[in-house]
């Protein structure tokens, strides 16, 4: 237990910053706007203990996949021959579109995530789609026209791939429903995976949904069980992001080099008109990696289930922040993963910013310390889904 109690532990660092508490509403606690500058008096970024493989609530990237695999079913080999026609974009598929899938493991490998790919339409896939457009230069309104496949399907590796389940996949451990009482589940010692379903899902950033259609009665828990799976970027991608940018308005997190170049694009769910998101710049203050999530009423304007007095929820990817925690010069407010990706982009936030986990996890490594982050557009309608 030694290695899960270091896990657990937050660095007095954290503690001083507040890096790890619960996200607020900007409209409580308006914040003027900072320079990088002015955040270097704050203390350094958050480190926690590395978690030891036997008790660790696991983020790992997928395998790297090499050329065509001979053994895939003709559901893998049909997804990785689609392309675009009338006839297709016109139908609403009962479980999911061939196309999409392609299209939404193109945009996920390009840089421009998607969110959980589903392979169904949706405004993630749209934003996806227009940002990938307007970075290499072409007129795009969201949709898979022939000049933005074109575009995108210059990368002609297949997005389709078999896995076998192994011995650690099922392992776990594993901690079924996750409580809605935040007193329940600040009880358990550490917030993993549901189940290897859910494990399984969030390794090739999939929606659980498809990753069952795709596998029709299969046992995720069984080892040796052979798996459909899509072929997304194999790790998270190598880059130094020099200013962050929220939009409100579209609900994406995009980051840019130096140089001004667009480098990332990643949906978002970013606050609403009831629980707002700040406007202005602000800056990275830390980043923790596989966080607690702390709840403190005294900071925080909102009262989660169950929620009475101070509450310390173990690190996990079920966590209320989920794998990477961004602390900005707000104070209680970041950006951050979330257990339930598929509803990122679609379901709105307690005013801070979240993103799938494996987001969430390569924008973490792409930030220090001092970068901007600028908040624009306008917060969602109260109540509003997209």
């Amino acid at each position: 237990m030694t290695g899960l109690s270091t896990l657990l532990r937050l660095t007095a660092a954290a503690s001083v910053l507040g890096a790890l508490a619960g996200c607020d509403d900007f409209k409580a606690h308006p914040q003027k706007s900072v320079t990088p500058a002015e955040v270097a008096t704050v203390a350094p970024p958050v480190t926690l203990a590395a978690t030891p493989a036997s008790n660790a609530p696991v983020f790992v990237s997928p395998p790297v996949f090499a050329g065509s695999d001979p053994n895939l079913p003709p559901a893998g080999l049909a997804i990785n021959q689609a392309v675009p026609s009338k006839a297709q974009l016109a139908t609403k598929p009962a479980t999911y579109d061939p196309v999409l899938i392609r299209a939404e493991v193109l945009l996920d490998r390009a840089g421009f995530s998607p969110g959980a790919i589903d392979g169904r339409d949706g405004e993630n896939l749209h934003r996806a789609l227009k940002a990938f457009a307007t970075a290499h230069g072409l007129a795009s309104t969201g949709a898979l026209d022939a000049t933005v496949w074109q575009a995108l399907s210059q990368d002609a590796g297949p997005v389709m791939q078999t896995y076998q389940v192994s011995a650690d996949d099922e392992a776990g451990p594993f901690i079924g429903a996750i409580p809605k009482d935040y007193r329940a589940m600040a009880k358990l010692p550490a917030l993993g995976f549901t189940d290897p379903q859910q494990e399984l899902a969030e390794r090739f950033h999939m929606d659980p949904k498809l990753l069952a259609a795709l596998n029709p009665g299969v046992d995720f828990g069984q080892a040796g069980a052979k798996l459909l799976v899509v072929a997304p970027r194999a790790a998270p991608r190598d880059f130094h992001a020099a200013r962050l940018e929220v939009d409100k308005t579209n609900e994406q997190v995009r980051a840019y080099g130096a140089d001004g170049k667009l480098l990332a694009v990643y949906p978002a769910s970013v606050g609403s008109a009831e629980r707002p998101a700040p406007s202005g710049v602000f800056a990275v203050v830390a980043v923790a990696p596989r966080p607690a999530y702390y709840y403190d009423p005294s900071r925080l304007t909102f009262t989660p289930q169950g929620a009475k007095g101070k509450l310390k929820i173990a690190p996990g990817p079920n966590n209320p922040v989920g794998s990477t925690w961004i602390a900005l010069t707000v104070p209680t407010y970041g950006i951050h993963g979330a257990p339930d990706p598929v509803l990122i982009g679609k379901r709105q936030s307690h005013g801070c910013v979240r993103l799938t986990n494996w987001d969430a996890i390569e924008l973490g490594k792409a930030v220090k310390k001092g970068v901007s982050v600028a908040f624009v557009g306008q917060d969602a309608p109260a109540g509003a889904k997209t």
